[in-house]
């Protein structure tokens, strides 16, 4: 029966602790070609592959300080094979800055049969190939998302089950090939559940995907998580009642209850919420008094750490090095958070808006 070598799970706990490194966590910058179309048309830019590279290059090329708050980057595919002006490719340039390259590797959602307009996430296929060839060119992480709705009877069994069994065939064939995966089944904040319903069901949820990690074999200390925070429904009619410290206790109080202490660390995605918001509960959730937390507490976002940039670009090239400072800027809020230490009011230019989109798809 083939398991990882020690060698094999030596190298894979080295790139995770390396990613959880304390006061760093990740930049998603792994938005597909329409996701990234939504951002660019809110500064009337036009979606094409030369605005998308200037894009990611002002991201990449920001001060080498960046990599003090940022261990590693998401990609996307097409963003993965491009080059820099100086025509060094994006994956490599990253590296040579201590910052580690990682890949999204999911190909979407597709609505599962049977259910209440609930999805399972494709793109098994072809992964053990495609992780090869990723790993050759320099990824040294992944990530997979699975994306499940609270309502009525929602999440189904069905819906659990099939996802985490999809996210435990991933990670496998992630760390056949020598690549950290991050494992991503995102709560839906769509809804107007309370926060202790939330609660319920990301335990729910996340231990179904840890019984099908543990049986598929996965090396947890070579693994990450990437889950929602848990927060009441964003039309919960209770949504603003809700202290940052309620939300960090119930989120913590859920992952002690579902997710071994081995798995080094979980890196938050922000879910909606806006910059400010995405810092001040990171914050809150590592400053809890009497709770155990044997896993680094971290971020791994993506338009809580944009929306400024975006916003101050505005697709500019005299603006590019105001929107790499608000990029500096939210790195370090987020990554002084990771450990405790954000004491608030270093908003962007986007700071306090939600950034939240009903039903989102990348």
């Amino acid at each position: 029966m083939p398991f990882l070598s020690e060698e094999q799970k030596s190298e894979l706990a080295r790139i995770a602790d390396a990613i959880v490194t304390p006061g760093k966590g990740l930049l998603a910058a792994d938005e597909s070609t329409g996701s990234i179309g939504k951002r660019l048309d809110t500064i009337n830019l036009e979606n094409n592959e030369e605005n998308r590279r200037q894009y990611r290059q002002l991201l990449f090329n920001t001060d080498a300080s960046l990599a003090d708050s940022i261990s590693g980057v998401i990609l996307f595919d097409e963003t993965f094979y491009q080059k820099n002006d100086q025509g060094v490719p994006f994956p490599e340039f990253l590296k040579s800055r201590g910052i580690i390259p990682g890949i999204k590797l999911d190909k979407g959602m597709v609505k599962l049969l049977g259910t209440n307009d609930e999805t399972t996430t494709q793109g098994l296929d072809d992964l053990d190939a495609r992780c090869a060839k990723y790993k050759k060119h320099g990824a040294d992480f992944a990530k997979w998302r699975c994306a499940l709705k609270i309502g009525d009877g929602l999440p189904s069994q069905l819906a659990i089950l099939e996802n985490a069994n999809v996210l435990a065939r991933y990670a496998s064939i992630c760390q056949q090939n020598g690549i950290v995966p991050i494992v991503e089944p995102e709560i839906l904040p769509d809804g107007e559940h309370d926060l202790a319903t939330t609660q319920r069901v990301t335990e729910k949820v996340l231990s179904a995907v840890y019984k099908a990690l543990s049986d598929h074999h996965i090396f947890l200390e070579g693994s990450l998580l990437k889950p929602n925070m848990v927060t009441a429904g964003f039309q919960c009619s209770k949504f603003n009642e809700y202290t940052a410290e309620q939300n960090a206790r119930a989120t913590v109080t859920a992952l002690s209850r579902s997710v071994p202490p081995a798995v080094p660390g979980i890196t938050f995605l922000s879910g909606g919420q806006s910059e400010e918001n995405a810092s001040l509960n990171l914050n809150s959730i590592n400053q809890l008094k009497g709770v155990r937390r044997p896993w680094a507490l971290t971020f791994s976002y993506g338009r809580a750490l944009q929306a400024s940039v975006l916003k101050a670009w505005q697709g500019k090239k005299e603006n590019i090095p105001a929107a790499q400072k608000e990029l500096l800027k939210r790195a370090k809020a987020n990554g002084l958070a990771s450990v405790g230490k954000y004491v608030g009011g270093s908003s962007g230019t986007a700071g306090d808006e939600s950034l939240f989109e009903k039903d989102r798809v990348y």
